[in-house]
């Protein structure tokens, strides 16, 4: 189906993208997914493109471009043609805006320029062993010193925490209130900071995903975003976006996946013919594109209405769970038509199928999007 949010401009654009990922991304992949990492360099030469907090005002490093759906672009190029693990997506779209929206002139200076460039790596750490989709029962604690705060505890399955330099720490700052939470910047090499084990993954295995841990780090007043106990609302607007970033990956590598199946069922035969002329795989194709036109659509929707500033936190919602589900069903699909080469590592359905299956679980699982959306239809037992 075609889809009619872009312009002229925004395919010139994502004909720019492509080129660059297909020549400079696609050729590492496999090695970053048998290292475990991406390249600090890919940051860096992303960054040198442009393709990097492009919303950014130039004077912090960026393009001064607010337009969602370039960030769109970069995203759904890097799915189709880089790796789905290099997250550069959270690094522009999930972190620095916590940074833009919620720091001074002072901190946006000292920290925004670098990672537009990418010579600095962006993650946030808000999950933790005991609390999951449940940022309110965060352990991690912030004491206020006077002219710093002293951060203990620690985080788990943060995404580029391995590499990251800068770290926006979630952590209470009120012991006996569940939502007063405050956000810190940590920097790379901050006494008490560590990272634990850099985690294994059923996929994504070239997102380097990490423990940290906190003892005693003394951070300083500079590095406080926001107010100190507003933490759970800024985390809860932002997350929004977070969601929408889920949803256009899911969307995305759904319809990848669909192409290379396609691609597949009109080359191998089985009974003398393509299998792609058997009922079962017509009907099977057929579904699925029906699905994907369906939810891309609504998803382009959702970018819209990002653009205007009009996307709530119940259609963020919906735009996850729908894209998130949709991306695990194409995909179990995908490989069933693939046959015994569906489950071979050397197919890319194959790798999709792993990498797919953490979608329905981060940025808040089906079952939270599901709660978030009944909750805004009014079904809350505090309410009834």
């Amino acid at each position: 189906m075609k889809r009619m949010i872009f312009e002229p401009e925004h395919e010139l654009f994502r004909d720019s993208v492509r080129k660059f990922y297909q020549a400079e991304m696609a050729p590492h992949v496999a090695r970053w997914r048998e290292q475990g990492y991406v390249d600090r360099e890919a940051y860096q030469r992303v960054g040198a493109q442009g393709f990097l907090l492009m919303w950014a005002a130039e004077e912090y490093g960026g393009a001064g471009i607010e337009d969602y759906r370039y960030e769109q672009i970069v995203q759904e190029e890097n799915i189709r043609y880089g790796d789905a693990g290099f997250y550069g997506n959270l690094h522009s779209m999930i972190v620095a805006p916590y940074i833009a929206k919620l720091g001074s002139d002072e901190q946006k200076q000292r920290w925004l320029p670098a990672a537009a460039s990418g010579d600095k790596i962006l993650a946030i750490a808000m999950t933790e062993p005991a609390a999951g989709s449940d940022l309110a029962g965060m352990k991690a604690r912030a004491e206020d010193c006077g002219d710093h705060w002293l951060l203990n505890g620690s985080k788990t399955y943060i995404s580029n925490g391995y590499q990251a330099d800068l770290i926006v720490v979630a952590a209470r700052t009120v012991a006996d209130s569940r939502y007063s939470i405050g956000l810190f910047v940590v920097e790379d090499g901050m006494p008490g900071f560590s990272r634990g084990r850099k985690l294994k993954k059923m996929g994504l295995p070239s997102q380097d995903t990490a423990e940290l841990f906190f003892d005693n780090v003394k951070v300083p007043k500079a590095n406080q975003l926001g107010e100190p106990t507003k933490g759970f609302q800024y985390m809860a607007q932002f997350l929004a976006v977070e969601r929408l970033q889920v949803a256009i990956a899911s969307v995305t590598a759904a319809q990848t996946a669909f192409d290379l199946t396609l691609d597949f069922v009109k080359q191998r035969k089985a009974f003398g013919k393509p299998i792609g002329a058997l009922q079962n795989t017509r009907f099977k194709m057929a579904e699925m594109r029906t699905q994907i036109d369906a939810a891309q659509t609504f998803v382009d929707q959702c970018v819209v209405l990002a653009n205007a500033k009009e996307l709530s936190a119940e259609l963020a919602s919906e735009a996850k769970l729908l894209a998130s589900e949709l991306e695990g069903r194409v995909l179990d699909e995908c490989v069933q038509l693939h046959g015994g080469a569906g489950y071979m590592q050397e197919y890319r359905v194959c790798r999709m199928y792993q990498d797919a299956r953490v979608t329905r679980i981060f940025a808040g699982t089906s079952e939270i999007m599901k709660e978030i959306i009944g909750r805004g239809l009014g079904l809350d037992e505090r309410r009834m």
